[in-house]
């Protein structure tokens, strides 16, 4: 004669709530680390493009003294130096920051500043000067690595 067992779990299929609990857990803990971290790598990303800006501002500056004898203004017209305009953009390629140059008149010195159109607190304004000293104002760090890179 044959004995049957009788196994409680035998026909059933799936998680209990414990287990899913568990996996719930360990997602939330894997999301509360990455996304900080992705999202600094964004700002990071961004950060690039504006220095990216200022450096071209800062080479096409460079050239109009070379022709004019003086560092011109921003503006996306006029390349003579009668007109004292520059073609460098008041914008950086995908619109992230915003070109300034101080003094806003020609001379023989500026600085350019690339303000964020987003929320950069650690950096807030980057700025490159004719003598090519690299900062930044508005923001948290005062470590220019932290910025401008290594």
């Amino acid at each position: 004669m044959r004995i049957l067992h009788h196994n409680p779990r035998a026909g059933r299929a799936g998680f209990t709530l414990i287990e899913l609990m568990i996996v719930v857990a360990v997602i939330g803990i894997l999301g509360a680390i990455a996304f900080p971290a992705y999202s600094q790598y964004v700002i990071r990303g961004k950060r690039a493009e504006g220095r990216a800006a200022l450096m071209d501002a800062a080479a096409l500056q460079e050239r109009f003294y070379s022709d004019c004898n003086r560092f011109g203004t921003l503006g996306n017209g006029a390349k003579n130096c009668a007109d004292g305009e520059t073609t460098i953009g008041t914008t950086s390629e995908t619109g992230k920051y915003n070109l300034y140059i101080s003094p806003s008149e020609p001379t023989s010195t500026f600085t350019l500043e690339a303000r964020p159109t987003f929320a950069d607190v650690e950096c807030g304004t980057l700025t490159l000067t004719n003598a090519g000293s690299k900062g930044m104002k508005d923001g948290t760090s005062s470590d220019t690595r932290t910025c401008w890179g290594k």
